[in-house]
């Protein structure tokens, strides 16, 4: 997949059959440790590279990125034949618990109830979590449900929803 934007230069690949090897490169260290989280917890295997104006922020590269995540996960399930439809997971850190479903439907929608105890982890902004997948939903045409207990450790939170949405998308 490739995606190429005046703020971003994205190419990625992604094996539905793999084994959870990979590495998408984005220059966003925590961003680059969540989409880690993906790639080994899905067990499919992603590699990508990034190139995106983090001179400005995180935004285009964090929204660019699921956008051609979601597009390749699309063309990968081509017709779909074979698949579950449906995927769900619950993944507990420490002081948090996330919960995650996922329905490649066809349409998109994104339910999202989750809260951080701080803005940034590192120099990643919280709120593009959710929008990271609003756009995945949106480029991959699923619906997906996303929600983690309150007050707990930001970095946690964010961990465990996006090992909690990675193995989802495995079921």
């Amino acid at each position: 997949m490739r995606r190429t934007t005046a703020e971003t230069d994205i190419s990625l690949s992604v094996d539905l059959d793999g084994t959870g090897v990979g590495h998408i490169h984005t220059g966003i260290g925590f961003f680059d440790h969540m989409l880690d989280q993906v790639v080994k917890h899905s067990r499919c295997d992603i590699s990508g590279d990034v190139k995106g104006d983090t001179e400005v922020d995180e935004h285009h590269s964090a929204e660019d990125t699921a956008l051609a995540l979601g597009s390749a996960f699309l063309s990968a399930l081509g017709d779909k034949r074979g698949i579950e439809r449906y995927g769900f997971e619950i993944v507990m850190m420490d002081d948090v618990a996330a919960t995650v479903a996922v329905d490649f439907s066809g349409r998109d929608e994104l339910i999202y109830d989750v809260e951080f105890t701080m803005d940034y982890v590192g120099s990643f902004p919280t709120e593009l979590i959710r929008h990271f997948f609003r756009s995945f939903s949106s480029a991959a045409r699923c619906n997906i449900y996303i929600s983690a207990t309150k007050g707990g450790n930001s970095h946690h939170t964010a961990e465990a929803i996006f090992k909690a949405f990675a193995r989802a998308l495995r079921k």
